[in-house]
Order: C-alpha cells, then structure tokens, then sequence
C-alpha cells in the first residue's frame, strides 16, 4: 500500500523537474520521462501480479486520516486494470515522442504537460474521494488542453479554444453534481456515498446528479452527443498527444468514471442501463458514418474513436458478465490499436508531411515498418479474426443477442462493417496505389518512433491471449467482478480500512 502515492507523486514530481530543467536539456528531457513511465508501467505490473489472489481492495490513508474526513487512495480490481492501460501507453507514446517532438522547439514543455496528464489520470484512478477525483480530472483536463495547442498555429489553437470551452462545461457540471451529492450525503468519500445511498434508496436528487455526470463524464468519454471536441483536437495535437487523448484519456477521465460511479457508488439501475445502450449503440454508428467521409487521416481516426468508444459503452449498459468483459477486453484493445494507429498517422506526416489521403498512396515500399504496423493495427480495430479486436466485438455482440437486445447486435454488426469501411479507404489511399513523385524521396521514421509501433502491433496481433483462464485471472477478471459486484465496494473499502 506504501507504493500507492507514487503512481501520482513520480509524474507530477517529473513534470516539475523537466520544467526547471530547461529548453537546453533535450535528452535529458528525453532519458528522465522515459525512466518514469516505465517505472510507472513497471509499478502497476507488480500490483498486478502481487494482487490478484486478493479479492478485497488496497486503502491508503493520506496523511493516516481514515474516513469520511481524511483523503483515500483505493486499488482494486479495476483500478488496477486501468492503472496498466495508462502506464503502457504513456510509456509506448513517450519512447514515440523522443524522436517525432524534435519537430518543435519546446520539447522540455512538452514533456512537462505530458507528465501532468500522466499524473491526473493516475490519480482520477486510485482516489477513494469524489472531490479528489475532480481535482485529478482538471490537472489532466488542462494539460490536454494546453497540449492540444502546442504547435501554437491558427488551427491548433483553435481546436484548443472549442476544446476547452466543451471541457469547461463537462468540468462544471461535474462540479455541481459533486455539490449536490454532498448536500445530500454530508461525504465526499465515494464509498461512504455508496453506503448513503444503499440506505436512502434512489431519488430525485441522485437522478438528478446521474444526469450531470453523464454529461460531464460524457464529453470527455467522446460519446454522441458529448463528442464534438475529438475530431477537432485529434488532427490540430502532436501525434502522441492524439494517441494519448484517444488510448487512454478519453478511457480513464470518461469510461472509468462513468464505471466506477453508476456501477460501484449509485448501483446500476434499469434507466441508467438503457441509456448507456442507446448512447453506446448512437455512438457506434454515428461515428463510424461521420468516418467514412474524412479525408485526414486524424479526422477519420477521431470519429472512428467515437463509434469505437460506443461498443465499449454499449457492453457497459448491457450489464451482464458477458457484457462486461467484452466492453474491458475492447477496452484494452482499442488502447493499443488506436494509439498504434494515431502513431502511425503521426510516422506518415512525419515523413511525407501530410495527413491528407488524397495527396498519399504506395507508401508500403518506403515505410514497411509503418505500414506492416498499420495494418496490425486495422485488422484488428476492424474485427477480423484472429486479431484481438475481433474477439472483444464478438463477445459485445454475443452478449447483446443472449441478453434479448438482438437490435442493438445487429447494429453493433452495421458497426464492425463501417469500420472496414473506413479502415479500408485509409489503408488504400495511404499504403497502396502508385506512389507519388513528391514522396518518391522519403524513408522510414527513426528507431524509436518504429519501436513504439512494433510493440503496439504486437498487442493488436496477440490480444486475445487476455482471454486464456491464467492470464484472465490476473488482470481481466479482477476488473469484470469489480463492476459485477457493484455497491459491495462501499463494504470492500470499509473492511480494508479496518484491517489496516
């Protein structure tokens, strides 16, 4: 429990560090942020592995204050989960970043704003208190917001004005939900919530109070109707910063929110279950239509985010075991192949100097490396087996068939053909066709840019051994019965602190 603190103390302390450092320390830059996300990733391995034969949760008390007054860091099954999603993809984008932020000028500020969005999400995970929990979303939330503008032209900042503008209205009605629900419950603990709220039962005020956090969580979730900002900011940030707010940002201020507080704090109800789906199922073909007519290629990648984002969404309203493994399994999936596919959009402007499709094609014979990672990547997001994203899609839309929603199967199934829809049109006008004279000169991107690739399409490749019984049991599992257990986490945290 003592490492706890250090999955938020090490990238926060980092981004403090690099920033007095100075523009003149490039590689140290480089060396430091590379060091502490891997030591993150390495930190969230070993809670996997020296934690999951433990069916309770891990409760540090800040400051050695316990509830309700004191401050909490909770670990447990789903945590944990996302926890390593995060580190991983922070790492992978980092070792990216060292060669593509050569680009500008600023790289040590960067790294700077990086390590904070590192450190907010990290700590939206881990905290036990709702209030807490908004104060992480806003550290990561405004260091998105700064790095979507970074290349400081008119399009970027632009993107970062409409970005921050939608942000601060989720942000607000987040905050007002919270002081609602600390009228109501005189606790910002969302354990003690839950024990309040078993108590008193569901009523006007706690309705109340789902509908602004669907709304605020919503917007940084990118689901129909919250979504507008994505496909802006996608193509205005650096690539890593895409592959972030994509992989795992959107994950950890959006889904995971929405997750622990409807699953484990109010309990998932009828109402909530049904409007999940209708979101989900929205976002799934709204997003994959929206892709289909994009001709950059971070534009397309920003939409099909959103209809990709829906059928985890739409596992989360269905509700049942099924459901919900399927909806963690493409949680994950979408993590890596997403942020592949973002660094690969980033390799290919990178080289060529461009993201628009029309001015590509034939890239293939100069850019083997991108283009065999890419299609790692789109195979899988399209669902052809034996890909990994193949396997998380079939188990959404098992789940919706033996649950009785047949209607939502049959769209998520309209879903997967948009994707290979899209996913096709972006292979073909970028890697195949003849290649154009001004591109007849470029090569392949540097090592680490390619190193990052490689790992990333391995996972696309070989996802689906998540599945296999001994390896579920050590990281999808603990995070599909936290969800299934639902309000039981009032009790979990409560008795962790006692045995403590």
């Amino acid at each position: 429990m003592q490492f706890i603190p250090l999955l938020v103390i090490l990238p926060l302390g980092a981004a403090f560090f690099i920033s007095l450092a100075g523009k003149n320390k490039n590689k140290l830059c480089d060396i430091f942020s590379v060091i502490i996300t891997f030591f993150l990733f390495a930190l969230s391995l070993f809670f996997v592995f020296t934690t999951h034969n433990y069916t309770g949760a891990l409760v540090y008390k800040v400051g050695g204050w316990g509830m309700p007054g004191g401050i909490t860091l909770v670990l447990d099954g789903l945590s944990i989960f996302m926890l390593t999603i995060v580190n991983f993809i922070a790492f992978m984008v980092n070792i990216f970043s060292v060669n593509y932020m050569n680009r500008f000028s600023a790289k040590d500020k960067f790294y700077a704003l990086f390590m904070l969005m590192v450190g907010g999400m990290n700590g939206v995970v881990i905290t036990g208190d709702i209030f807490n929990l908004f104060v992480f979303y806003e550290i990561a939330s405004i260091a998105s917001y700064a790095l979507v503008a970074f290349g400081t032209e008119k399009e970027e900042l632009e993107a970062s004005l409409k970005y921050t503008i939608i942000g601060v209205v989720g942000s607000l009605c987040i905050l007002l939900a919270i002081a609602f629900l600390y009228a109501y419950t005189s606790t910002l603990n969302m354990a003690n919530i839950a024990s309040a709220i078993a108590q008193n039962g569901i009523n006007s005020v706690i309705a109340f109070v789902s509908v602004l956090f669907i709304a605020g969580f919503g917007i940084k979730s990118a689901i129909v109707p919250f979504h507008a900002w994505l496909p802006d900011a996608h193509p205005a940030a650096p690539a890593p910063i895409s592959a972030m707010l994509s992989g795992i940002f959107i994950k950890s201020l959006g889904i995971y929110t929405l997750c622990r507080i409807f699953y484990n704090v109010f309990g998932m109800n009828s109402g909530i279950s049904q409007l999940f789906m209708f979101l989900g199922a929205l976002s799934i073909i709204v997003g994959g239509l929206l892709a289909l007519g994009q001709n950059d290629i971070k534009r397309l990648l920003g939409y099909s985010s959103v209809s990709q984002v829906g059928y985890i969404i739409l596992g989360l309203g269905i509700g049942s075991p099924l459901a919900i493994t399927g909806a963690l399994l493409h949680l994950f999936n979408h993590s890596a192949f997403k942020s592949l596919l973002f660094l690969n959009s980033g390799a290919i402007e990178y080289a060529t100097g461009t993201r628009d499709l029309e001015k590509l094609g034939g890239l293939r014979t100069k850019m083997p490396t991108t283009s065999a990672t890419s299609l790692a990547a789109s195979m899988s997001i399209s669902g052809i087996p034996p890909f990994a994203g193949f396997f998380s899609k079939l188990l959404i839309i098992a789940a919706c068939i033996k649950s009785g929603y047949v209607g939502y199967g049959i769209l998520a199934i309209v879903g997967a053909i948009l994707t290979i829809s899209y996913i096709l049109k972006f292979q073909k006008y970028t890697f195949f066709g003849q290649l154009k004279e001004i591109n007849k000169n470029i090569r392949e991107v540097p090592i680490f840019m390619k190193s990052s690739m490689i790992a990333l399409s391995i996972i696309c490749i070989f996802g689906a051994v998540l599945m296999m019984p001994k390896i579920a049991d050590y990281f999808l599992k603990p995070a599909q019965e936290s969800l299934t257990r639902g309000m039981k986490y009032s009790d979990l945290v409560t008795q962790a602190l006692y045995e403590k």
